[in-house]
């Protein structure tokens, strides 16, 4: 995948959906998810949750006490497919805290015709505030197109641990990405100065995936962003100590505010874990507390 970093199965059929669950077209779902935190009290609270079409909240839950609120993000559907446009929107008000997550993975189809899916995340955290956005993987099904944005906006000392996970195909089955497109774009600001911004097109089957300078012939590829104070040497190292295991790859940098940390190898299990125990190294840092797993991700 061509990148620019600054710093400084089978074909399906769509069928028509009432007015009353989402935008009804022959083209796919039109989904969108506005969600507002506010710290009030003691307490973060889900000020807002507004929603369109098949994708919501269900209930703020509390697993921390008067920790973070925690929102799983549910898409009833299971899957996107070639027409369908998904819209999440979620700011964190000064001083708040929330966490939010999915109960599983992202499923992109394969495209029937010209048709394009596409998502876009815009994350905005206030002075003093925490986001903890921790999705599962996303799979891209042999033969799907997508396009897939996520924009995170910080305001002066605000704190955000993210990833963003893919794998290429279904591996359990033997499938690669052989056919499709994937066009992912992700940009990190703070205060409106860009930190992290990185672009590119995967085509299924380009000599990229199986070239030593791209994927290497590995389905599995994500990275983690830790945006907040430099992290000390000691913690650096910490997290430079866990490996993912197996034929795994990672490498952990260190920019300035921004800690990345980058996966390459053949299983999301591993990735998310690694993921995962990287997670619990930084919180206490990051978000001032101990890491406290979604009970979702258990289910």
């Amino acid at each position: 995948m061509e990148a620019t970093i600054k710093h400084g199965a089978a074909a399906f059929h769509v069928p028509d959906r009432h007015p009353a669950t989402g935008s009804s077209t022959a083209g796919g779902w039109h989904a969108a998810l506005e969600l507002r935190f506010e710290r009030r009290g003691a307490r973060t609270v889900l000020s807002r949750d507004r929603h369109h079409g098949p994708l919501l909240v269900q209930k703020a839950l509390y697993p921390e006490g008067d920790g973070p609120c925690h929102a799983i993000v549910l898409h009833p559907p299971a899957g996107i497919v070639a027409g369908d446009q998904l819209s999440l929107e979620a700011g964190v008000g000064a001083d708040a805290a929330a966490l939010i997550t999915m109960p599983g993975a992202t499923k992109w189809y394969r495209a029937a015709g010209s048709a394009t899916a596409g998502s876009r995340t815009c994350l905005e955290v206030g002075r003093g505030a925490v986001l903890e956005y921790l999705p599962r993987e996303a799979i891209a099904f042999d033969g799907a197109s997508a396009s897939v944005c996520l924009e995170m906006d910080l305001a002066g000392d605000a704190r955000l641990i993210g990833w963003d996970l893919w794998c290429l195909g279904r591996t359990a089955s033997g499938e690669r990405f052989r056919s499709g497109s994937l066009r992912l774009s992700t940009r990190l600001r703070r205060d409106g100065r860009l930190c992290w911004e990185e672009r590119g097109t995967l085509d299924g089957g380009a000599p990229l995936m199986h070239a030593a300078a791209g994927f290497a012939g590995e389905p599995v590829f994500g990275t983690l962003w830790a945006a907040g104070p430099d992290a000390g040497r000691g913690l650096i190292e910490a997290c430079r100590a866990v490996s993912p295991g197996g034929a795994g790859r990672s490498a952990i940098t260190q920019l300035p505010q921004l800690l990345i940390a980058r996966y390459l190898g053949p299983s999301t299990e591993q990735a998310f874990a690694w993921f995962t125990a990287l997670w619990a190294l930084l919180r206490p840092d990051y978000a001032g507390r101990a890491a406290v797993q979604p009970r979702i991700w258990s289910v």
